[in-house]
Protein backbone atom coordinates (compact mmCIF):
# COMPACT_ATOMS: atom_id res chain seq x y z
CA UNK A 1 0.00 0.00 0.00
CA UNK A 2 1.39 3.40 -0.99
CA UNK A 3 1.63 6.18 1.54
CA UNK A 4 -0.36 9.35 1.06
CA UNK A 5 2.83 11.13 -0.04
CA UNK A 6 3.38 8.65 -2.88
CA UNK A 7 -0.20 9.23 -4.11
CA UNK A 8 0.33 12.99 -4.20
CA UNK A 9 0.99 14.13 -7.81
CA UNK A 10 2.37 17.51 -6.68
CA UNK A 11 5.60 18.31 -4.90
CA UNK A 12 4.65 18.46 -1.23
CA UNK A 13 7.96 18.60 0.64
CA UNK A 14 10.20 21.59 1.15
CA UNK A 15 12.85 21.78 3.83
CA UNK A 16 13.63 25.32 4.93
CA UNK A 17 16.71 26.79 6.57
CA UNK A 18 18.03 30.11 7.85
CA UNK A 19 15.89 33.10 6.78
CA UNK A 20 13.31 30.93 5.01
CA UNK A 21 12.87 28.85 8.19
CA UNK A 22 12.54 31.99 10.32
CA UNK A 23 9.94 33.42 7.91
CA UNK A 24 7.89 30.20 8.10
CA UNK A 25 8.09 30.21 11.92
CA UNK A 26 6.96 33.85 12.00
CA UNK A 27 4.09 33.13 9.58
CA UNK A 28 2.75 30.10 11.44
CA UNK A 29 3.19 31.54 14.95
CA UNK A 30 1.33 34.70 13.88
CA UNK A 31 -1.63 32.50 12.91
CA UNK A 32 -1.55 30.16 15.92
CA UNK A 33 -0.42 32.75 18.52
CA UNK A 34 -0.24 30.11 21.28
CA UNK A 35 1.46 26.77 21.66
CA UNK A 36 1.93 23.88 23.99
CA UNK A 37 5.18 24.75 25.75
CA UNK A 38 6.76 21.48 26.90
CA UNK A 39 9.50 21.32 29.51
CA UNK A 40 11.43 18.41 30.94
CA UNK A 41 11.76 16.91 27.47
CA UNK A 42 15.00 15.09 28.35
CA UNK A 43 13.19 13.23 31.15
CA UNK A 44 11.33 10.06 30.41
CA UNK A 45 7.56 10.36 30.79
CA UNK A 46 7.59 14.13 31.24
CA UNK A 47 4.16 15.75 31.46
CA UNK A 48 5.38 19.35 31.60
CA UNK A 49 3.12 20.73 28.88
CA UNK A 50 1.02 23.85 29.12
CA UNK A 51 -0.54 26.36 26.71
CA UNK A 52 1.52 29.55 26.38
CA UNK A 53 1.04 32.68 24.31
CA UNK A 54 3.98 33.75 22.15
CA UNK A 55 4.54 37.45 22.65
CA UNK A 56 6.93 37.86 19.69
CA UNK A 57 9.07 36.06 17.11
CA UNK A 58 12.12 38.17 16.30
CA UNK A 59 14.14 38.32 13.08
CA UNK A 60 16.51 35.61 14.31
CA UNK A 61 13.60 33.23 14.92
CA UNK A 62 13.67 33.49 18.73
CA UNK A 63 10.28 33.15 20.39
CA UNK A 64 9.57 35.39 23.37
CA UNK A 65 7.25 34.51 26.27
CA UNK A 66 6.26 36.08 29.58
CA UNK A 67 5.70 33.88 32.61
CA UNK A 68 5.60 34.14 36.37
CA UNK A 69 8.92 33.50 38.09
CA UNK A 70 7.13 31.39 40.73
CA UNK A 71 5.52 29.11 38.11
CA UNK A 72 6.43 25.47 37.54
CA UNK A 73 7.33 26.43 33.98
CA UNK A 74 9.95 28.99 35.03
CA UNK A 75 11.40 26.54 37.55
CA UNK A 76 11.58 23.78 34.94
CA UNK A 77 13.22 26.09 32.37
CA UNK A 78 15.81 27.10 34.97
CA UNK A 79 16.69 23.46 35.70
CA UNK A 80 16.54 22.13 32.12
CA UNK A 81 16.48 24.55 29.17
CA UNK A 82 15.44 22.02 26.50
CA UNK A 83 11.88 22.62 25.34
CA UNK A 84 9.45 21.53 22.64
CA UNK A 85 6.76 23.81 21.24
CA UNK A 86 3.66 22.56 19.39
CA UNK A 87 1.43 24.93 17.37
CA UNK A 88 -1.88 24.46 15.52
CA UNK A 89 -3.21 27.43 13.60
CA UNK A 90 -6.34 25.88 12.13
CA UNK A 91 -8.04 22.49 12.01
CA UNK A 92 -6.44 21.63 8.65
CA UNK A 93 -3.14 23.54 8.35
CA UNK A 94 -0.63 25.83 10.00
CA UNK A 95 0.99 23.12 12.16
CA UNK A 96 4.45 23.65 13.63
CA UNK A 97 6.72 21.74 15.99
CA UNK A 98 9.94 23.28 17.31
CA UNK A 99 12.75 21.98 19.50
CA UNK A 100 14.82 24.60 21.23
CA UNK A 101 16.56 25.97 24.24
CA UNK A 102 14.85 28.32 26.68
CA UNK A 103 16.62 31.04 28.61
CA UNK A 104 15.39 33.41 31.29
CA UNK A 105 16.28 36.97 30.22
CA UNK A 106 16.39 40.12 32.36
CA UNK A 107 15.80 43.02 29.96
CA UNK A 108 13.47 45.89 30.88
CA UNK A 109 13.36 47.27 27.33
CA UNK A 110 12.30 43.83 26.03
CA UNK A 111 9.52 43.75 28.60
CA UNK A 112 8.32 47.11 27.25
CA UNK A 113 8.19 45.56 23.74
CA UNK A 114 6.28 42.49 24.91
CA UNK A 115 3.82 44.13 27.30
CA UNK A 116 0.10 44.64 26.63
CA UNK A 117 -2.42 45.88 29.23
CA UNK A 118 -4.41 42.60 29.08
CA UNK A 119 -1.41 40.86 30.67
CA UNK A 120 -2.35 42.56 33.93
CA UNK A 121 -4.81 39.66 34.27
CA UNK A 122 -1.83 37.45 35.22
CA UNK A 123 0.61 40.11 36.41
CA UNK A 124 -1.67 42.17 38.64
CA UNK A 125 0.92 44.86 39.35
CA UNK A 126 1.31 45.59 35.65
CA UNK A 127 4.69 45.99 33.96
CA UNK A 128 6.30 46.48 37.35
CA UNK A 129 5.07 43.16 38.74
CA UNK A 130 8.17 41.54 40.27
CA UNK A 131 6.91 38.08 39.22
CA UNK A 132 7.28 38.76 35.48
CA UNK A 133 9.91 36.60 33.85
CA UNK A 134 10.95 36.96 30.21
CA UNK A 135 11.81 33.72 28.46
CA UNK A 136 13.51 33.50 25.07
CA UNK A 137 13.29 30.20 23.20
CA UNK A 138 15.95 29.75 20.56
CA UNK A 139 14.76 27.05 18.17
CA UNK A 140 17.31 24.57 16.87
CA UNK A 141 15.12 22.52 14.56
CA UNK A 142 11.52 21.87 13.75
CA UNK A 143 8.95 20.57 11.31
CA UNK A 144 5.95 22.22 9.68
CA UNK A 145 2.78 21.11 7.89
CA UNK A 146 0.93 23.76 5.91
CA UNK A 147 -0.91 24.52 2.69
CA UNK A 148 0.78 26.04 -0.34
CA UNK A 149 -2.09 28.31 -1.35
CA UNK A 150 -4.28 28.67 1.76
CA UNK A 151 -7.24 26.77 3.14
CA UNK A 152 -9.69 27.83 0.41
CA UNK A 153 -7.59 26.39 -2.44
CA UNK A 154 -6.75 23.34 -0.31
CA UNK A 155 -10.46 22.73 0.29
CA UNK A 156 -11.29 22.94 -3.41
CA UNK A 157 -8.46 20.56 -4.29
CA UNK A 158 -9.68 18.10 -1.66
CA UNK A 159 -13.23 18.21 -3.05
CA UNK A 160 -12.02 17.71 -6.63
CA UNK A 161 -9.71 14.91 -5.48
CA UNK A 162 -12.55 13.18 -3.64
CA UNK A 163 -14.80 13.45 -6.73
CA UNK A 164 -12.07 12.04 -8.98
CA UNK A 165 -10.80 9.47 -6.50
CA UNK A 166 -7.31 11.02 -6.52
CA UNK A 167 -5.08 12.49 -3.87
CA UNK A 168 -5.23 16.19 -4.60
CA UNK A 169 -4.44 18.29 -1.61
CA UNK A 170 -2.47 21.47 -1.28
CA UNK A 171 -0.18 20.34 1.52
CA UNK A 172 3.44 21.21 2.02
CA UNK A 173 5.67 20.00 4.83
CA UNK A 174 9.31 19.96 5.73
CA UNK A 175 12.13 20.27 8.19
CA UNK A 176 13.13 23.63 9.62
CA UNK A 177 16.76 24.41 10.39
CA UNK A 178 17.30 27.71 12.13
Amino acid sequence: MDSINHNQPEQNRENLSDKDAVAKIQELVKIAQSCFFCTGVAKENSHGARPMNVRQVDDQGNLWFLMANDSHTAQEVASDPLVKLFFQGSPHSDFLHLNGSAEIVADRSKLEDLWEPILKTWFTEGKDDPRITIVRVTPTEGYYWDTKHGNFVAGIKMLVGAALGKTLDDSIEGKLSV
